[in-house]
């Protein structure tokens, strides 16, 4: 069997055994020292001035619209559009809180949503944010789509928990908006077991991010950050303002034991993301050489870190054919992330107003994806070129 993803760690003995010795001597388990490291080492890796940890990546979506309801930036019964081909975690936040959902199609050939796709959305309905989806390492012209949100107003927020490394000429991804979620899930590009990360450039987003992450409290927060909240509210003494909660919030903290993983991983960030490229780039020659598949387009992206190897099929016919193939061959494979997530029975649930999405729905049913990650050998790698050969 090849499994969607070998090991919970990358270089899996050696972290363990670390992580072992860091239990054993450290004082404190919850949020402290190591977590605040990561953080600041974390941004700098991504090139963004602030960066939060939370214990999951759904964790820091949720937290994302809590902080922009909390800062005035979304009222209830606001129109936000997101990435049709997506996660649950990255729809379920915006319903949750009191939006309304609006459904944006994605390109066949990037699996994203273009500027193209906003476009046609904006002819149809207005949207006051855009909970953009960066699919399985991919992008499309990500930077027309900030330019466009830019010119009209619409707050753009990431998810890239899904690409994490992938570059353009134009900058990262997780870079092109306000805020940009991160998940460390074992399946995920570097693993602390559970947790998540929030990047900004904006110091009172980072700021609110870190009021919500933490019951609504400012116990996290600067010196001079404290000061403001509590002049603001008349609280006068310390013993007041612990227990003082200014706006809402959850208990989303990571520990220390996600701090000290996410440290140690991130030494092996960038020889992972080459080695995962490499890996895609071999077993992609086998899918461009069959007419069977649509092959992806990633001639734009200088940098392409995926943790799976996306296939479309041209039919459901066909679909049902590799994915034979592929379960023969003793390979795991799973959908498309989730499809086109107003086919989601919470969705159909919870929103009335349902939008025509042509590539979604090709993708929900003629898509599905194996693993990629650094420990596939030669011969796995063979086995998933053996798999997509026509028949």
């Amino acid at each position: 069997m090849i499994p969607l993803m070998k090991n919970a760690f990358l270089n899996e003995h050696e972290t363990k055994k670390a992580l072992a010795e860091f239990i054993m001597t450290a004082d404190k388990l919850s949020m402290d020292v190591q977590c605040a490291k990561f953080e600041q080492e974390f941004a700098k890796k991504q090139g963004r001035k602030d960066a939060i940890l939370f214990n999951s990546g759904g964790s820091a979506n949720l937290a994302m619209i809590q902080s922009l309801k909390n800062m005035g930036k979304l009222q209830d019964g606001d129109q936000v559009g997101f990435s049709a081909l997506t996660w649950s975690t990255n729809t379920m936040p915006i319903i949750q809180l009191g939006l309304v959902p609006v459904a944006i199609d994605c390109e066949l050939d990037t699996l994203n949503i273009s500027s193209k796709q906003l476009l046609r959305c904006l002819e149809q309905t207005e949207i006051k944010a855009l909970f953009l989806t960066n699919v399985l390492g991919f992008v499309d012209d990500i930077w027309e789509v900030q330019n466009i949100c830019n010119e009209r107003g619409i707050i753009l927020i990431e998810d890239n928990c899904e690409s994490l490394g992938t570059e353009t000429k134009y900058g990262k991804a997780g870079n092109f908006s306000l805020g940009s979620s991160f998940s460390f899930f074992v399946a995920h590009h570097m693993s602390t077991i559970e947790g998540g990360m929030i990047c900004t450039d904006d110091e009172d987003f980072g700021e609110m991010l870190r009021i919500v992450r933490a019951n609504g409290w400012d116990r996290n927060l600067t010196a001079k950050q404290q000061s403001k909240w509590r002049k603001k509210y008349n609280i006068k003494s310390e013993f007041e303002a612990k227990y003082t909660f200014y706006d809402l919030g959850f208990n989303f903290r990571p520990t220390e034991i996600t701090g000290f993983l996410g440290l140690f991983q991130l030494q092996y960030l960038d020889s992972n993301i080459q080695t995962r490229q490499k890996n895609y780039l071999e077993i992609e020659t086998e899918i461009l050489a069959n007419d069977d598949f649509i092959g992806l387009r990633h001639d734009h992206i200088d940098v392409l870190s995926t943790f799976a190897v996306p296939v479309v099929c041209k039919t459901p016919e066909l679909r049902e054919l590799y994915l034979s193939q592929f379960s023969g061959a003793g390979i795991e494979i799973r959908p498309m992330i989730a499809g086109n997530m107003q086919n989601q029975p919470f969705y159909n649930k919870y929103v009335k107003t349902l939008y025509d999405l042509p590539n979604s729905d090709f993708l929900h049913t003629n898509g599905f994806y194996c693993g990629n990650y650094p420990e596939l050998t030669f011969n796995d790698i063979e086995t998933f070129k053996s798999a997509l050969q026509k028949i």
